[in-house]
């Protein structure tokens, strides 16, 4: 019984973090990370500052948390589909992705925090891990291209991957993005 007992206090904890989580998206996706006050965050998600600060340590906690979550979803999109294939999600789905426009706010701190420049390259390490391997698995089948390394065609679906995030953040029109997506696409697969 205390098996139990444990395993539905962990079920409890594992649905309030997803709670938290799923209202800060919505939070930091509004209004930006700084915009993201925890009085906003206690709106978003229906929960007191003491609840959240429970499960996380401060503010950058969850935004990590968020990114850490992400990252590994989008790795399992990578491993079974590609980068690409995380893009067109973004896409079609950017109510989902919507807090990623804070990249934006980060690239800052990123140039001049070292400490959460490791943290956030830590939670990034994941994706960028997965994006490798596919695109190895890819080379190694032959689809992708021979001329040019899987290194710098991880980097360049990583570049269009960090424009459409900015360009979605920007509020541009995304009517013509999935012909672009193909472009992409098409610009990395093997020619034959």
């Amino acid at each position: 019984m205390i098996g139990g007992v444990a395993d539905a206090r962990e079920d409890r904890r594992t649905a309030r973090r997803t709670e938290i989580l799923d209202g800060a998206r919505r939070c930091f996706g509004e209004f930006g990370y700084e915009g993201a006050t925890v009085r906003r965050l206690e709106e978003a998600t229906g929960l007191s500052r003491g609840a959240i600060f429970h499960h996380f340590r401060d503010k950058e906690a969850v935004f990590l948390a968020l990114a850490e979550d992400d990252a590994a979803r989008m790795a399992d999109t990578v491993a079974e589909q590609g980068l690409v294939q995380v893009m067109r999600d973004v896409l079609s789905r950017p109510e989902d992705f919507d807090w990623l426009g804070t990249r934006m706010e980060m690239a800052r701190r990123l140039r001049t925090e070292p400490d959460f420049r490791q943290r956030w390259l830590d939670r990034a390490r994941e994706l960028s891990s997965a994006t490798g391997q596919r695109l190895r698995a890819q080379k190694e089948a032959g689809r992708l291209r021979e001329d040019v390394p899987a290194e710098v065609v991880q980097v360049y679906l990583e570049l269009v991957l960090d424009g459409l995030v900015s360009r979605l953040a920007a509020g541009y029109d995304t009517a013509d993005l999935s012909a672009v997506l193909d472009m992409v696409e098409d610009s990395v697969r093997r020619r034959d």
